[in-house]
């Protein structure tokens, strides 16, 4: 609907169409300036209240006859604001109200006068308890989404660095930042996501990122290995812009989606670049190699317990001390099963019921478990050191994917022995292999194909790149 130059016509229907008087929070005030009535709406609790006193005590200063016939010639008159915008139909209207944009009716326009004056609930910009580093910035990404792209602005002063604002959702209409770098993104994977992320039929994004992740790649579900890389750190997302990648800000997410992304890419952490290469080389092989454990420590150790003639004499200490009153393979889905458990009773527990829970969990899990005949010390202990490794990847998605994979090495290997083992192993690497990025390239680039020099990089912490002066 377009609007009328009557101004009782338009509130007539703003009033049916956002039940003004059953939403209490939707404000709307009438004022009188110069033979005219003016009319603002807006939503309580997004508006700068200190903005529009200014703005309406301007408005006392119009005097009858001063309103001139071109609604743009009044916005630059008797608006004084940097962010104000006109639109003409009620689709738009209602729905830069619902996003907090201040919205005013001049009776004898026919057209609605926005003004950005939001302002959010938020909290402080803190390093966020995920992604922590030794060394670096402390700030964070929170649920506001200008904040968001104000931190990455403040580390690109680049005006080839591009923000492009889309939305989605029909009843949601959240909005979402596509940022990236001119001349070094890839153009055909920007237009395919902005293609995708346009065409997107969904009622709301319930769970930012991971919903609009699910709609824009609808990927082989059995696949546990991620295709996006997620981070709460600015620094990082700003890096991998620079580098040609394409991060999505979705408002009410305190995190970036960055794509497209590797394996090698979701291992990497921002502490390999606060510390000096030799220093930054030795974290991420660390973690490549703790990765690897995780993933193949407790299958090895079990086909070595169901063919204990292979053990060399050297790891004969390895051997179970007691007896297996329950078979091992069951004591370790039991307690892949029971962490996962304590994580989530973790997450649920008030804070200052986290201590006793950690010391209840402590003796129940170890001690007491061992005596019972439930567990073998030995499972304990390796199952301990998994669940702490796991810890060290920062991606929980790739943290979950090893766990998967290591689980169904462990059935396989109960079930097949050796052949088990292998045939496990083998799904789980062709689950990394036969992978493909977003933009449909090889998960594992540069591995395969083979590119020694840029797989040099993945693994050695280089000097980081500069340029000299002529």
């Amino acid at each position: 609907m377009e609007f009328s130059k009557e101004l009782s016509q338009n509130m007539e229907y703003l009033q049916e169409k956002l039940d003004v008087n059953t939403n209490f929070d939707i404000v709307y005030r009438v004022i009188h300036a110069g033979g005219r009535d003016i009319c603002l709406y807006f939503i309580d609790g997004f508006t700068k209240d200190e903005v529009w006193l200014r703005i309406l005590q301007s408005f006392f200063t119009i005097k009858q006859g001063d309103y001139p016939e071109d609604p743009h010639q009044f916005s630059k008159e008797y608006l004084p604001y940097g962010e104000v915008g006109l639109v003409y139909t009620s689709q738009e209207m209602i729905s830069q109200l619902l996003m907090g944009v201040s919205c005013l009716f001049v009776d004898g326009y026919d057209c609605c006068f926005t003004l950005d004056c939001r302002t959010y609930p938020a909290r402080s910009v803190s390093e966020p308890d995920k992604d922590k580093v030794l060394r670096g910035s402390r700030d964070g990404f929170v649920e506001t989404l200008i904040f968001n792209t104000a931190l990455i602005r403040r580390r690109i002063r680049d005006p080839k660095l591009t923000m492009e604002i889309v939305t989605a959702g029909e009843s949601s209409h959240t909005d979402i930042a596509i940022c990236y770098m001119k001349e070094r993104v890839d153009e055909n994977l920007l237009d395919q996501v902005k293609k995708r992320i346009q065409t997107v039929e969904v009622d709301a994004l319930t769970m930012n990122q991971e919903s609009l992740a699910e709609c824009i790649y609808p990927h082989k579900w059995y696949n546990p290995f991620p295709k996006f890389k997620f981070s709460e750190r600015p620094d990082t997302a700003a890096a991998s812009i620079l580098e040609g990648n394409i991060v999505i800000l979705v408002d009410t997410s305190p995190s970036a989606m960055i794509l497209p992304s590797s394996v090698f890419d979701i291992i990497e952490e921002a502490d390999d670049y606060y510390f000096p290469p030799i220093t930054g080389t030795y974290l991420r092989l660390s973690r490549m190699i703790i990765s690897l454990l995780t993933l193949f420590l407790t299958p090895l150790w079990l086909l070595f317990m169901q063919n204990p003639e292979i053990i060399p004499s050297w790891l004969e200490f390895i051997q179970l001390s007691d007896t297996a009153y329950v078979p091992l393979i069951y004591q370790l889905l039991i307690l892949e099963f029971a962490i996962d458990g304590l994580r989530l009773a973790a997450v649920n527990t008030p804070s200052m019921l986290t201590t006793p829970l950690s010391v209840i969990a402590g003796i129940v899990m170890g001690e007491y478990s061992v005596k019972s005949g439930w567990f073998n010390s030995e499972t304990m202990l390796y199952m301990a050191f998994v669940t702490i490794a796991n810890y060290s990847q920062s991606s929980f998605e790739m943290s979950y994917a090893f766990k998967f994979s290591r689980i169904l090495i462990l059935i396989f290997t109960a079930l097949f022995n050796f052949w088990g083992f292998f045939l496990g192993s083998a799904i789980c690497i062709c689950a990394i292999v036969f992978n493909r990025t977003i933009a449909g390239k090889s998960y594992i680039y540069p591995l395969i194909p083979f590119h020694f020099s840029e797989l040099k990089k993945r693994f050695f912490r280089n000097r980081l790149p500069h340029k000299q002066k002529s």
